[in-house]
């Protein structure tokens, strides 16, 4: 924890020195790196620019700049970022180099009518996350998952709301496969963006002002003699279409999808009027992630079933806030995944069916798979996470249940 506080150490600027801007963006983006932002927010007000960062998933607020200065904060911003200072009616984005060994961190500003908002986003430092063994996923997710690594057509989707990891979770899984043979097998991802370089892996960044979009380059790029081809994020029909034909077609597809559960994957593909065939055939694994804050050390027993909040759980820790913590009382995420393998005769039946995502869940449960529910209440006996994050993370529904065995 630094000395002294960011948002104090930021009032001791002088802001009629020329090198005002400067040293605050200076300042911010190096105390983020140091406390481990995901994020960074100068949003604009009607009386200063408003300093937040993201910290295990939760934004926090860190200090205020004066507003006169906000513009000349921007700009500084857009400067390393190499974008067009000038233009602050139209959003931007653009990549802030760091220097080797460095986090590096993406920018974009959007107008709005106090000014330019930016948010800085912060990779992973190097060296973090590298492969699966690094994500801290369940040991039969981690080791499934692995082994669908060698598989040689089919397509794993990876799923989860924004900011659940579901980007970590791919390149991981692209080193893994550049590691474990290297040069033998063909690797290339389309990207929007690229958000790290990895060796031995052919990238490329869609560019929908040239024609490079994500449908069209997903097509160019299956002449490309690829074995592995990882999309950066499924948003359409289309390209939902092309993806799955490709895993049909000899390839092993990676990409990510916005949805809250492994089942909802699939009702989602079903709504956007994929053929259920090329559902079932093509999709080899989906698998669902959350990021929950894991409980600092400082972290007490719950008094009694009340902070339970409705969890049938027997036991729980709940938050204190500490120093280490910055009084929050929380100390870094844990991962709670699901892994839907679709290859039941149940499951096939209800997909081609097109049956509803409670009822392809129920299917799932009952064939084994272990739902997110099931992680969290396990993670919150385990003291791991307290039953107000599970909350915050998952919402207000509960655990389903498993249907009885038949004798």
């Amino acid at each position: 924890m630094p000395a002294v506080p960011l948002g104090e150490a930021l009032t001791r600027l002088d802001p009629s020195d020329p090198r005002y801007a400067t040293d605050a963006v200076e300042r911010v983006l190096a105390e983020a790196q140091r406390a481990g932002a995901s994020d960074v927010h100068f949003q604009p007000g009607a009386d200063g620019l408003e300093l937040r960062w993201r910290i295990d998933g939760v934004l926090q607020p860190v200090g205020v700049l004066p507003v006169k200065l906000a513009p000349n904060i921007v700009a500084r911003l857009k400067v390393l970022a190499e974008l067009l200072t000038y233009r602050t009616d139209v959003p931007q984005e653009g990549r802030i180099r760091g220097v080797p060994g460095e986090v590096e961190m993406r920018l974009s500003t959007f107008p709005t009518i106090f000014g330019e908002k930016a948010v800085v986003r912060m990779f992973a430092a190097p060296g973090r996350f590298l492969r699966l063994d690094d994500l801290g996923l369940p040991e039969e997710v981690r080791d499934g998952l692995s082994l669908l690594l060698e598989e040689t057509s089919g397509a794993i989707v990876l799923s989860g709301p924004a900011g659940s990891g579901k980007t970590t979770t791919i390149y991981a899984c692209l080193r893994e496969l550049a590691a474990r043979r290297p040069g033998e097998r063909s690797l290339a991802t389309l990207e929007d963006p690229v958000e790290a370089v990895a060796a031995g892996i052919a990238q490329a960044q869609v560019n929908p002002a040239v024609g490079l979009t994500l449908e069209s380059g997903l097509k160019s790029l299956l002449r490309q003699d690829p074995e592995v081809i990882a999309i950066g994020e499924i948003r359409d029909k289309a390209t939902a279409e092309i993806a799955l034909q490709a895993a049909l077609t000899g390839h092993l597809i990676l990409t990510t999808f916005h949805a809250g559960s492994a089942c909802e994957v699939i009702g989602r593909f079903l709504d956007m009027g994929i053929e259920p065939y090329a559902v079932r055939s093509g999709l080899r694994a989906v698998v669902a992630q959350r990021l929950v804050r894991r409980l600092c050390a400082c972290a007490r027993p719950a008094g009694g079933a009340e902070d339970f909040l409705g969890l049938p759980v027997r036991q729980a820790q709940i938050p204190v806030g500490c120093d280490a913590c910055r009084g929050t009382g929380y100390l870094g995420r844990t991962v709670l995944a699901e892994m839907l393998l679709p290859e039941s005769d149940e499951l096939a039946r209800a997909i081609l069916a097109r049956n509803d995502v409670r009822r392809l869940e129920q299917i799932a449960i009952d064939a084994g798979m272990v739902h997110r529910w099931e992680r969290a209440c396990a993670a919150v006996e385990a003291g791991l996470t307290s039953p107000a994050e599970v909350r915050r993370t998952l919402g207000v529904g509960q655990p389903p249940t498993r249907m009885p065995e038949t004798a």
